[in-house]
This record gives C-alpha cells, structure tokens and sequence, in this order.
C-alpha cells in the first residue's frame, strides 16, 4: 500500500488502525493485528476494573509485534478515566485514541512519555483546537462510521479538515475494501481507522451469531437509535430492533430536556445501553441489538484478522 502519515507516526507496514470496539475488540484480535503490519487499539472500557486493564496490557505488549493502543473515554460518563490514564502511561503503551470530551489531560500525560495521541474528531472546530492543545493526529469519525457517528461524509470532512490544520487526519467509518480505502487517500486521508469488517474475525471474542450478522446483513440494515446510550448510534436493524423502534419514548424526551434531570437520565439511559449491548455480545436471544457500521456490506464469511488485513490490502 502507499506509505502514509500514519504508517511513519507509528512504524507499521500499513496505515491501518483496527478500531477499538467496545465489547467486541479483546487481546488476541490485537495481537493479531500487530502480528499482520497494522496497529490496533482497545477500549479500556472493555476491561471490567483498572486492575484487569493494567494486567490485560502488560500482557499484550508482553506479546504484541507492532504499535498497541487505548481508546480512553474523557467526558464524565468514564469515571475511571484518571486511573486508566495512569495504568495506560506507567505500561507504556504505544498510542490513545481520545472520544467524547477534551483530550488535554490525555496530552500532557501521554507526550512526557512519547506516547502519541489521535483525537476522534467530527468536525474542523473540534480538529482544529485538539491540534491546539498538541495532538499528534486526528481520526476524523465521518457518517458512515460504526457505533457513534459523525455527521458529515468522509470525503467533505477529510478534505475540510485537511485545509484548516497540519497534522495528519485518520478517516474512520465506512471503509471495507482496498478501492474504498484508495478513494479516500485521494481525499487526502493519512491513514485508516478500521472497525466494523473485523467483528466477524475468528479472533473476536463476541458470540457465533453475531458475527453471522454481519455477514448476513448489509449496509442498508444499518440504522440509527438513540435508544441505546441517548447519542446515536448505528446498530444492525434486527427484527427486534424493527419492533421497539429507534426513537427514544416520548418520555426520555422529556427527561432528556429537563435541566435538573438531563444529566442522570443520559447517565442512566447509558448504563442501561451498555448492559444491553454487553449481553448481545456474548450470547443471542430474541432481544438481541447489535452495533456495526455499514461496512459490514463487504463483509461475506467469518475470517482470520490476517485474511481481512491481507483482503484490505490487496488490489484484487
């Protein structure tokens, strides 16, 4: 592939992040990924307590062939984000990935210790004051991404944002294909932050069935519900998706607008989310919601993280 920015920021033979995927993202799709010339990223979250963090990164970078890094949640909702920032720093690992909130806690810890930092980003106001306060890259999160997307197409935000700074910009959302990838690279894209196409790999940890979802669903069974964590965000449109619908009640409406209630209703409306998205993972019931983003339409069978790597890659 064509040698880009983010290839040279962290020393890997192909300018590809795997994503870090909440629930779905675990140790051996990381090790894989790094054993097959990519970096790839895990969100803290997915590690139940700091402790199971630390202990899960001493042994990826125990075993890891390339660049390791974390995806840290920095808005209030995370409140372990101070000790996993710390755990994250003293284990030295290689990048984080920042969402949801200011990185500027993340920065000045991160660069005292060479580590580097790609913001997620959605918009050139956000791009530009996270390169303010000293981001190496930005992941520019466009709106066919997985989980929480933007709202702006990859080819606008990535060329947009590539006029208003000068770090590299890593597009994520969308991307299945080498063709789609070239495209993007013609945009003016740094490099890639890949997800979604990696949920059917042998090596994630999530259940048979919903990997099979990806391969039997497509890009136009993705849908948007705000049901999940009050923002958002893309999910498979499963029967029982199809039943309770994707708007919040009529209700949670109310209570999201209320000022004195906001910010419990979106903590709780969260928590219950995420509960609901965790025994999805791991199990299939009728009651089953699966998040994935579009780019499972290039999605045709359950692989290796290295067949999908080497699918990506090649101009076949």
């Amino acid at each position: 592939m064509e040698k880009l920015a983010l290839s040279d920021l962290l020393h890997i033979k192909h300018p590809i992040i795997i994503a870090p995927m909440f629930l779905v993202s675990n140790e051996e799709m990381i090790i894989a990924g790094t054993e097959n010339g990519v970096a790839a990223a895990i969100p803290a979250l997915n590690y139940r307590s700091t402790e199971l963090l630390r202990e899960g990164l001493k042994r990826m970078k125990s075993r890891a062939k390339g660049p390791v890094g974390v995806n840290l949640i920095v808005n209030a909702s995370n409140i372990y984000v101070e000790e996993q920032l710390k755990i994250c720093v003293e284990e030295g690992i290689d990048f984080f990935i920042t969402s949801l909130g200011s990185p500027k806690k993340v920065i000045e810890a991160a660069k005292a210790k060479s580590i580097k930092v790609f913001c997620d980003v959605t918009d050139v106001e956000y791009a530009k004051k996270v390169e303010a306060l000293g981001a190496d890259a930005v992941i520019a999160v466009n709106n066919r991404a997985g989980g929480h997307a933007g709202r702006i197409d990859a080819k606008t935000l990535i060329t947009s944002i590539k006029q208003a700074i000068s770090i590299p910009v890593i597009s994520a959302g969308g991307v299945g294909t080498k063709k789609e990838m070239d495209e993007l690279i013609a945009a003016g894209a740094d490099g890639f932050s890949i997800g979604s196409v990696f949920i059917a790999s042998h090596e994630a940890g999530v259940s048979e069935e919903y990997k099979q979802a990806c391969v039997n669903y497509g890009e136009k069974d993705i849908v948007m519900t705000s049901k999940l964590s009050g923002t958002p965000c893309t999910v498979i449109n499963t029967p029982y998706v199809k039943e309770i619908g994707t708007e919040q009640s009529w209700l949670e409406r109310f209570l999201n607008r209320n000022k004195r209630l906001k910010k419990w209703v979106k903590a709780m409306t969260f928590y219950r989310g995420m509960k609901s998205l965790e025994k999805a993972a791991f199990s299939a019931t009728y009651k089953t919601v699966w998040c994935a983003g579009p780019s499972i339409e290039h999605v045709k069978s359950i692989q290796s993280v290295k067949e999908i790597i080497d699918k990506l890659v090649s101009h076949e």
